[in-house]
């Protein structure tokens, strides 16, 4: 049986490559969304059976139990922009051999940039249709960005998260149903447009947006801080390289203080998900000051005390643990029971804590590494430079090489 995935663009014929007019003579099956199987003509309606899905599963379920030779399934936009036809392949290669053709349409970041007038290969691109994503953390610094939108994450949601995240000002352009009756672009500030209503149809395109540079290893005085103990500098940049943390990862950091590595961890994690864990509340405070002065907008803050305030929260792939209360075992034991596969690293200034993280991890049949920090600091004394010492520090990890 032959399967053609048809990319329908903006929906109708007018938009169809001679490769998906050419399947449609020979389809005896059409499958798709209502949407797109109504804009097809009545000629072709009426050669075919119509079966309107947009579920993969129940798709896969009727064509296998077709007995035609040839069945079109319909997707909006192009099959391979974001498109469900990779997935409704592997599904029907995982029932049955089947003979699937691409008919690639016109995407949306096409139509947009058509409207628009403009080249889009620089552009940034990012699905935002039924997924988690946290659009201020993916607004690029140096091009434009464009969001596929839809599901929870609505064009109205996208622009209300960037106004929260202090990007009221953004100018970024909306694309609602382009190229038909019903088509809408506005270009306005990110604030204006989050006071507007979008079909879930709709496209966006931010302008790009600079925000605070970022790295490894800060220097303490580029942090806000207050009486709240930090991590300093040296042993940050140390910390950092141990995680070796992935853009799209889950991180959690224990007894978090100012802030400082939980800022550098969300702006390294900025595709996942940052979680600052503390129990004082000014602290608490100092935390949301650097986050919003570093624009680590995918940092959330977590207050509360070690393990308890940890059950909730999702399974992390890396936790720094800068401060247990005492609960080091039940901490590290919390974090393998979410994910036994979760890196680790853990500093401790004395020696009871450096004891409780090494028997910690071997409970759990981890071999620890253990590398101990002693650092010292410049400072003018007349017209020379002293060396003054920072308290040495341990850094304990298992599993923290990428």
């Amino acid at each position: 049986m032959k399967i053609s995935l048809i990319g329908m663009g903006f929906g109708g014929e007018d938009a169809l490559t001679g490769q998906a007019k050419e399947a449609f003579l020979h389809a005896q099956l059409i499958i798709g969304a209502p949407r797109l199987t109504e804009s097809l003509s009545e000629t072709v309606r009426g050669r075919a059976e119509i079966f309107e899905s947009i579920q993969t599963k129940e798709i896969a379920r009727r064509i296998s139990g077709f007995q035609g030779t040839h069945v079109c399934v319909l997707f909006s936009g192009d099959t391979g922009f974001y498109s469900g036809a990779r997935h409704l392949e592997k599904a029907l290669l995982e029932i049955g051999k089947y003979e699937c053709e691409y008919c690639p349409g016109i995407s949306s970041v096409q139509m947009l940039a058509a409207k628009l007038h403009r080249p889009w290969q620089d552009w940034k691109l990012v699905s935002a249709h039924g997924v988690s994503c946290c659009a201020a953390a993916e607004i690029d610094e140096v091009r434009p960005t464009f969001f596929l939108t839809g599901g929870t994450l609505t064009a109205h949601e996208i622009c209300r998260q960037l106004t929260q995240a202090g990007m009221g000002a953004l100018e970024v352009t909306a694309g609602q149903e382009l190229f038909t009756p019903r088509e809408r672009v506005i270009t306005a500030s990110a604030a204006e447009l989050a006071k507007e209503t979008f079909s879930s149809l709709t496209v966006l395109l931010a302008e790009p947006f600079e925000k605070p540079f970022c790295h490894a290893g800060m220097p303490d005085d580029s942090f806000i801080r207050g009486k709240t103990p930090m991590t300093k500098q040296e042993v940050r940049a140390a910390i950092m390289a141990k995680l070796a943390l992935r853009p799209e990862e889950t991180v959690w950091d224990v007894g978090a203080g100012t802030g400082s590595v939980s800022v550098e961890m969300a702006r390294a994690a900025f595709r996942g998900k940052a979680y600052a864990i503390e129990r004082n509340e000014e602290a608490c405070a100092l935390i949301e000051q650097n986050k919003q002065k570093f624009a680590a907008w995918n940092l959330h803050i977590q207050k509360g005390k070690a393990p308890d305030a940890l059950s909730e929260l999702p399974a992390p792939d890396a936790v720094f643990i800068g401060g247990s209360g005492g609960n080091m075992k039940e901490i590290i034991r919390l974090v393998y029971e979410k994910n036994e596969k979760a890196r680790i690293c853990v500093t401790a200034i004395a020696p009871e804590s450096l004891s409780a993280a090494v028997e910690a991890l071997r409970e759990h049949g981890k071999q620890a590494e253990i590398t101990q920090i002693s650092a010292a600091r410049s400072r003018p004394v007349g017209g020379l430079h002293m060396m003054e010492a920072l308290n040495p520090i341990w850094i304990v990890t298992e599993g923290c090489h990428a």
